[in-house]
């Protein structure tokens, strides 16, 4: 009976470390990205559309995508922020 709670406490322990907690991880470095976003960045939404800020509100976004064109984006939907390098 110890062996098979041993046995299933090392399992939990393995699905956390490599599932959970990298996850966990990624989602909070996500949210703060998404917090420290400011106008003038230049962003990735969800659905691949490229963009730089012109606007921003607690809950959306503005991104002038072209010359003239603008769409306004819920903050969630930010993938990544694009990086001069």
């Amino acid at each position: 009976m110890m062996v098979l709670m041993f046995q299933l406490v090392m399992i939990g322990a393995i699905v956390y470390f490599l599932l959970i907690r990298p996850q966990r991880k990624e989602r909070q470095r996500h949210k703060e990205m998404l917090q420290k976003l400011v106008k003038g960045d230049r962003v990735v939404t969800n659905g691949g559309i490229v963009g730089q800020i012109v606007h921003v509100s607690e809950s959306e976004l503005t991104i002038k995508t072209g010359e003239n064109t603008r769409i306004v984006v819920d903050r969630g939907y930010i993938a990544r922020k694009v990086t001069d390098s």
